[in-house]
This record gives C-alpha cells, structure tokens and sequence, in this order.
C-alpha cells in the first residue's frame, strides 16, 4: 500500500493541455470507461500532441480507453514511409497498438488525382472508419485546432456557404450516415497550433513537418499564409473570433435544420396520401403550396434534406441546382431540373417529385432555370458555388 501511494505521489502533475483535453473531453461527453477510441495520427505536432496527452491522461486514470492509433500513408512526399515509421515507433513506445494504411492518389501515369485535397480527406475519413470498424470502436478523433478551424470557415465564406458550412468544423458528428461511429475533435474548441507546437517541445518530442503545409498552391495555405495575418492586423485574436461566429451559426443551422425537417414532414403529409410518390427513389412527393407558405431560408433546407435522402448523399450538389429547384415552386408544371448523379426533379400539378433519370445526362449543370420535359437535350453551363456542409 505504502509503495502504491508512494508511486502515486511520485507522478508529475497532469500538464495544463491535457487538463484541457480532459475537460473538453467532458463537455463533450466522450466516453471515459471502456471504449476503444481510434485516434487519426499523421506524425504533425497537432495529432501528435492529441496522442500524446490521450496517453497523459489514461496513464494518470483520467481516461480508461483502449487507444488504436491510426496513420494513413498518402504516398504524395518521399518522406511518407519515414512518417509512417515515426508514428509506429512512438505509438509502440507509449504501448499502443497502431495501424498503418497506404492510400493511392496519383493516377496511373505517376500525376496527382484532381482535386488533391479532397481526395486525400475522403481517403483519410474511410481509412479511419474501416479502422473503427475493425476493431469495434464507435469513436473515432482527429486533432483539428482553433487554426484550422478559422481557416475552413473563411475558405466557405469565400465560396458563399451558407450557415452549414460557416458552421465550420462541428466538434462532434456522425464519421458516416447511419453509421453509429462518432467523429471527435476535442482540441477544436480550444487548442491553437502553437499550443500543440509547444506541448510536444515541453516532452521533448519532435513531431514531424510536411512541407506541403506551405505550398500556396493549396488554397487553405494561401488562406493561412496570406489572408488570416492580414485579419490579425485589424484584430490579434481573429482566430477565436472566426470560431466563436462558427458556433453561433452552428446553433442557428441547428434550428433551421429542424424547422426544414418540420416542413419537410407537412409537405410530405399533405401530397394527397403520397398519390405522387415516385416508385423508382420511392420517395414521398412534395406538396407546392405547403413549401410555398414557408421563409425561403426554411423552405430550401427542407429541399435539400429530400434531395439527400433521394439520392443518398449531397456530392457534387450546387447551390445552382437546389435554386432551379425552387423555381419549379412558382413555375408552370411540366418542367425537369437534371441533378449531378442521374437524377432529375419534376414538377407535375402541384407535386415535385425526384426520379432517377434514364438520359444518362449526369454531367449537365443548369443555369437555374427549368427545362420542359418534351425537350430532349438538356442546357449545359457553370453552376455556381457548393451547397455546404461537408
């Protein structure tokens, strides 16, 4: 007993990041007792630091959580293998099992697949949800910061987002639809990069730098670089003001989203017993004159939510098109909206319905306005900026 205590008193207080984490931990009530937690490590200061006080805390029995560490290989710098490595070895030597997986993003003639950036973070989410699933873990962290959470929410703003995707990096949400693993952020709340820099130094672990995080050819870089120093010159705390309007709008989104649901239900319920639902999505028909009696801000989330249901997602779904639906709301009936994934909208009498569509007109991007149906060829043109949240 005495040894116990004596060992007990021996331990260095818990440092202030990892008191940090435990209380963000807390506030977003993770699970402190028999969980198994993944944990997205690429070897950079941010994720290393997240290992790292993860490790402080179970170790001090703060947390009592199995940890899997998980490090994606991208492939894109000669250096990913050694990366790779320095993950394995600091995750083995803190007594946790790792996981490492190897992506492929460049095409067959050794270029970089289009869209980097976005292909790299699907490649990175679905590695992270395989990994959950292997290994029976409904919780999955990755080590976003106040950093980047400032440069996500002025990226959206220069696409025009709306209050989804200003929203920003929600802290905690669902790693995939219908799925029960979670996705946490618990350093995005609080944690600055400097912070994650500093925690790392004060082990005397030297975390890993990837050069790509200064190439400008990247627009998050650029936004880093160049636009967020130039926001610090009017006001030195412009990060934490960038986060805290991303929480204020993630709370109106909330209640939009649950209005848009609401209406969403009324239009369904008032399709004449759902006379007009299409048998190939079988999904519900809609209700003009319902939509039409509602805010447009209401009214078009509840459009989008039906779009995504209709075709399981909302990829590659623009602003451009969710507006040509609505037109159909106050247009003559008759008329088809062609959407990304083989998908069309149509307005018959007073209903609108989705339908898969057989032109195989995929491809095709409207302008906004509404095709009739008895036209054969479809307009092509530029749509304008993404529908957020991603």
């Amino acid at each position: 007993m005495k040894s116990q205590q004596s060992s007990q008193a021996r331990r260095p207080p818990i440092t202030k990041f990892a008191r940090n984490l435990r209380a963000a931990w807390k506030e977003m009530d993770l699970p402190t007792n028999d969980a198994t937690v993944v944990v997205g490590v690429s070897g950079g200061a941010d994720s290393t630091s997240l290992l790292l006080a993860l490790d402080e805390l179970i170790k001090n029995d703060k947390l009592r959580v199995n940890l899997v560490v998980a490090h994606l290989d991208h492939g894109l710098r000669k250096e990913s293998a050694s990366d790779a490595r320095w993950v394995t070895n600091l995750s083995k030597e803190l007594g946790h099992q790792v996981v490492i997986g190897k992506a492929q993003l460049q095409t067959a003639g050794g270029k970089r697949v289009a869209n980097l950036e976005q292909a790299a973070r699907t490649k990175r989410y679905d590695f992270l949800f395989k990994t959950a699933n292997k290994h029976k873990s409904q919780l999955v962290l990755t080590a976003h910061t106040l950093d980047d959470q400032a440069e996500t929410v002025l990226l959206r703003l220069l696409r025009g987002s709306a209050a989804e995707g200003l929203s920003g990096t929600l802290p905690v949400r669902q790693l995939k639809d219908g799925s029960p693993v979670k996705l946490a952020r618990p350093l995005v709340s609080w944690a600055r990069r400097s912070d994650t820099e500093d925690y790392c130094s004060s082990l005397g672990v030297e975390f890993r730098v990837d050069e790509m995080n200064d190439d400008e050819t990247f627009s998050r870089v650029k936004v880093r670089k160049q636009l967020l120093p130039l926001m610090a010159s009017f006001n030195d705390r412009i990060v934490e003001a960038l986060s805290r309007t991303a929480s204020l709008l993630a709370e109106d989104a909330t209640v939009l989203s649950d209005q848009a649901g609401e209406l969403l239900k009324l239009a369904i319920g008032s399709s004449n017993n759902n006379q007009s639902a299409n048998i190939e999505t079988k999904l519900p028909a809609l209700n003009v004159k319902v939509l039409l009696q509602s805010p447009a801000a209401v009214r078009r989330r509840a459009l989008r939510q039906w779009l995504s249901e209709a075709r399981g997602n909302l990829q590659r779904l623009e602003m451009s098109h969710l507006l040509a639906v609505e037109k159909l709301l106050t247009g003559r009936g008759g008329s088809v909206i062609e959407l990304p994934g083989s998908f069309r909208v149509t307005r018959n009498g007073q209903f609108l319905k989705v339908f898969s569509s057989k032109s195989g007109a995929a491809n095709v991007r409207p302008t906004g306005r509404s095709v009739p149906v008895k036209k054969k060829a479809l307009k092509k043109s530029a749509a304008a900026s993404k529908i957020s949240r991603r």
